[in-house]
This record gives C-alpha cells, structure tokens and sequence, in this order.
C-alpha cells in the first residue's frame, strides 16, 4: 500500500523561467541576451537558435572589441521537432550552460516539421481519427518537452512571437490584442512573461511581486537583479542537509531521518566533499557514515569543526551580520524594490548607490540585499516607507544619506 506524507515546505533555491513575447523585430532576442547575462553573473549562456542565426548578430566580433556584443555558446537548428530540442536542453546539461536562451520556442509549435505538422502527419494514419487522433501522439511529446525546459537545472529564457488575436460576434471582428504562437495557456508554465513592443518590455505575468505592472525600456541586468534578489531567499536543500548532518547533538534516529529525507528528494547520488577529509562523496555515502558511527556510539557526536571564515577577512574594521540572527524574509524582498523606486533608487544603475545607502542605514557593509538579516530589512524597509510618503521622497532621503556620509566621515 502507497502511502503518502506531507513533509514542511521551504522555498528552495530555483532558477528562473522566463518568456518574452512580441512580433519580429521586438527586440527580443537582444533583451533575452542582456537578461541572460545579468542571471549568469559571468557564468554561460547557450543559444538555440531557429531564427536563421539572428541572435550571431549580437555575438563579438573578432578583433573588433569596440563593437560590443555578447558572449554566448551558439545552436543552429533549422528542424522544429520538439524531440530534438529535448536533445538540444540534454546537451546544455550536459555543457553546464548556466542561462539557457530558446529562440524561438514558437518555431516548436508551428515552425516546419514542429508539434502541429507532428499531429497533422499522425492524425492522416489509417485508423488515427483525424486531428483528435494525432494529439494522442502530440500530447506526449509536447509533455516530455515542458518536462525538458522546466526541469534543465540552469536559468531558462524562451522567446515567442505574437499574432493578433481576434473574436467574432455575430458579423463583427474585433480585435482584442496579441496572442502568443504557442500552445493555449504555455506561457502560465513560466515565471515571468514580457510583452516586447519596440525594445520596450511590459510584465503581464510574474510570480515576482516587485515586478508586477511593470514596463522596462530595453530590460536586462537591472530585471535580472530583482529576479535573483527573489530567487535567491531560496533555501539550498544540500546546505540544510549538510548543516543538520553535522549538529553536535546528532542522534541514530536523527541520521535516519536524514536519509529518509534525502531519498525522498532524489538526493542521496548528489556529490558532495567530505566535510573533514574534502575528498569527492556523496550525501547518501555521508549519511551512512555519520549514522555508522552513530550506531556503534550512541553516546559519540558526529560533529565536524565549523569552517573559520575566510583569512581575508580577519581583522576586517566592518561590522559583519549578527550571528544567531534570522535572515531577511521573502515578503521584505518583494517590497524593497518597490520602496526604492519611491526614492528615486529603482533603475538597474542605481544598484550600487541602493546597496550604499542600506549599508548606511543599517551600519554595516553589504555587498547583496540577500546579506540583510530580518531586523536589518525591517529597519531598511520601514525608512524606505516614512520617505516614500514625503512630498519629495527622492530629495529627502538623498539628503537623508548625504547626513549619514557626512557622519561617517567625522572623526569619533
């Protein structure tokens, strides 16, 4: 007999999912670029490209730096099976590529050889049925292709062109706005969805809150920032198995526990370095030793030296986080973007001055908003909020920073 458990839920490390929509000539494949590369942080990017090679018309010119472009790992395919791009996201796995860019992903659906020819060909089978027959050989595949794009391990970025999109009444057509080319209701399976009109982008679906109604003129890096910001209040779930592996008060019963855990999240294969010894391993193979050890003395701890910070910051004169203090919540992260912006310090290259000002107003260096702790945001936040509400919020809390500079700068 099956059974089945509710285990707690925490809001683990995820990656982004991301689609811009818009006609030719949008600019979405320069705009996937330049979100792609602030999601990277100076990991790669892979392209597949069913757009005749468009998007090499942003890549690097050789011996021409002062043109500019962007550095990204390039995939021609001129077929739009969606089983070949199944391979094509198998070999950016299998590459490493950190940010995966899919353009176009309408070409799967509609382009030669893609998911309707797929059902049309197999609806003309002796005995199929028609079209209705012919999905039941579709819907598997475009099925294991969403698995393929929602699973890769990496940031995943897809562009869609868009039609218009009409409704009849009795004998009138109207126009009622643009329509993705695409599967009815795909683009609910992603994050976040640009509509691209002229390099300008417009959100009009995310998960992200600090995004919401939002309109971007060429997005990228600034987008990016608030994407990681949200993602990254993500609980790593090796981390925390590592973390309770190695409490001084580990128990048997506490190991098994673990295990059971571990399994259940497909993670006992995960490699791993051994805490003590750094040798190559793994969470099941760590487990099982801890536990062994555990077993023959129930009385013995199996805990290992906490790792000392890193030398370069011994000795350092800036204050570090609290220890033993919660971390900044994701709902405080959602709203920090927003009050920002009050102030005058929500564009991408303000990034800099906003992390300046919250490491004066909370008294300590940071180098990510990721760093607050949870009392720390509420102080940011709740200053963020008294200015927002002023009649020159922008004025004010300029000033406001340009008095905490200045105190800074005074001898004590």
């Amino acid at each position: 007999m099956t059974t089945f458990t509710f285990t707690p839920a925490t809001r683990e490390a995820a990656k982004a999912r991301i689609g811009l929509q818009g006609p030719a000539g949008s600019g979405k494949t320069k705009s996937a670029l330049r979100i792609a590369e602030g999601l990277a942080k100076g990991g790669s990017i892979g392209v597949i490209d069913t757009e005749r090679g468009s998007a090499l018309t942003y890549a690097p010119v050789p011996g021409k730096p002062e043109l500019g472009g962007h550095e990204f790992g390039h995939m021609p395919m001129d077929t739009h099976d969606p089983r070949h791009l199944i391979q094509a996201i198998a070999a950016a796995r299998a590459a490493n590529i950190d940010v995966l860019i899919v353009d176009s992903w309408s070409h799967f659906w509609n382009g030669r050889g893609g998911l309707l020819t797929i059902v049309e060909e197999a609806g003309r089978k002796p005995g199929a049925g028609g079209s209705f027959g012919g999905w039941r050989e579709g819907n598997p595949i475009e099925q294991d292709m969403l698995d393929a794009l929602l699973n890769y391990p990496g940031h995943v970025i897809t562009t869609m062109r868009t039609k218009g999109d009409y409704v009849i009444e009795g004998k009138k057509v109207t126009k009622v706005g643009v329509k993705a080319v695409q599967r009815e209701g795909a683009e609910y399976e992603l994050g976040l969805i640009l509509d691209m009109v002229e390099g300008t982008g417009s959100v009009t679906k995310t998960r992200y809150m600090p995004l919401e109604g939002l309109t971007i003129h060429h997005p990228g890096e600034d987008l990016a920032e608030i994407i990681l910001e949200q993602l990254g209040q993500g609980v790593d779930p090796i981390e925390v198995l590592m973390t309770d592996l190695t409490v001084e008060d580990l128990t048997y019963d506490g190991a098994l526990a673990l295990h059971a855990r571990a399994k259940s999240r497909g993670l006992l294969a995960t490699g791993q370095l051994h805490p003590k010894t750094g040798e190559p391993t793994t969470i099941g193979a760590l487990i099982a030793e801890y536990g062994t050890a555990l077993k023959s003395k129930p009385t013995a701890s199996a805990s290992v030296p906490v790792p000392t910070p890193a030398e370069d910051s011994v000795g350092s004169d800036q204050p570090s986080a609290p220890s033993g203090t919660a971390p900044v919540s994701a709902p405080q992260m959602r709203m920090m973007h927003a009050c920002f912006s009050q102030v005058g310090l929500g564009a991408r290259e303000d990034r800099e001055r906003r992390l300046h000002a919250s490491s004066l107003i909370i008294g300590r260096s940071i180098d990510s908003a990721n760093e607050l702790t949870l009392d720390e945001a509420k102080t940011l936040l709740d200053t963020l909020t008294a200015y927002g509400d002023r009649a020159d919020p922008a004025g004010d809390f300029n000033t406001l920073i340009q008095g905490l500079l200045d105190a800074e700068s005074v001898p004590a």
